[in-house]
């Protein structure tokens, strides 16, 4: 880094806490409240196993945020003429041998996160926490990253909806009753499928250029919007419905739907425009809708 870009730096806990992508860290947090509802809901709140299902969630999320700055930039996919929100190592703020050992440490602390849960749910947990993980690093990194294969959607669908769900239900319950916990868990997914797709729309020329085949490429701009409007809607009111019809119950917990009114505005950007500025604002609604549904629904479920 030249003298010039060292005076023009920002601080060096804001290049850290910005590379880790705090617009779409609600992917991370919105399940485990959800998760935490429906143990609550059913009398099994466990204060100590939600806390560290929480912390490892969204630290593998870091992590994974970590791995993904290194992964495009040594790929050659993060270049100048990127049009999305900053990326540390692109920026040359952080060496990637300095992102490799965060995304590391992240990961690592995940795991110190996890002993407690492993202590308390037994096997399964290791299961969840190593795939988590291994997917995470694999979203972009390795010889046949997820993410250039188009098979991104589909990671981030799982692993942030219905094991990140059923997982934070089982550490507090101990058990699985029925699949209750598994179908709520795809609205969150959903909704973090539509995250991940207007990033992928952001970012579709240069993604097409490099190689790199997300699904957007895959399909193309128009099916795109397509899926990430029917991502919300299902993921929005959807999966609620189908929960409360499975439950026979709690249908205060359809005011979750309500999350979906504050991701019209970036519905209709994902529609109109292709400029990068407002596509990130779309992508940062998105995230505050996802949060808001997961405390709508919550709230509702336990009402």
């Amino acid at each position: 880094m030249s003298d010039a870009q060292q005076m023009d730096a920002p601080p060096r806990w804001k290049v850290w806490f910005l590379a880790a992508r705090p617009k779409t860290l609600g992917a991370g947090i919105a399940p485990v409240i959800i998760g935490t509802a429906l143990a609550a809901g059913d009398g099994a709140f466990h204060l100590v196993g939600a806390l560290c299902a929480l912390v490892g969630s969204v630290l593998i999320q870091i992590g994974t945020n970590y791995a993904n700055d290194y992964s495009d930039f040594v790929k050659g996919v993060d270049t100048a003429d990127r049009i999305g929100p900053m990326r540390a190592t692109q920026a040359g703020l952080v060496t990637p041998s300095q992102m490799r050992r965060a995304a590391a440490l992240a990961f690592g602390m995940a795991m110190l996160a996890g002993l407690y849960l492993v202590y308390r749910g037994g096997r399964p947990i290791v299961l969840i926490g190593v795939l988590s993980i291994t997917c995470g690093v694999l979203y972009t990194g390795g010889p046949y990253p997820l993410g250039y294969l188009g098979l991104g959607d589909l990671f981030v669908l799982i692993f942030f909806g219905p094991v990140a769900v059923a997982g934070t239900y089982y550490v507090q319950t101990l058990a699985l009753p029925d699949l209750a916990p598994v179908a709520a868990g795809f609205g969150p997914g959903l909704f973090s499928v539509a995250i991940l797709t207007v990033n992928n729309l952001r970012d579709i020329e240069g993604d097409r250029r490099s190689g790199k085949k997300t699904l957007a490429v895959r399909l193309g701009r128009t099916c795109a919007r397509a899926h990430f409007t029917a991502a919300l809607l299902v993921g929005g009111i959807g999966i609620p419905l189908l929960l409360c019809i499975l439950r026979g119950g709690h249908w205060f917990a359809l005011v979750s739907a309500a999350g979906c009114l504050l991701a019209l505005p970036a519905l209709r950007a994902v529609w109109t425009s292709t400029d990068g500025p407002r596509l990130n604002d779309a992508l940062a609604g998105v995230g505050k809708a996802l949060l808001a549904y997961s405390v709508l629904f919550a709230v509702g479920w336990l009402l």
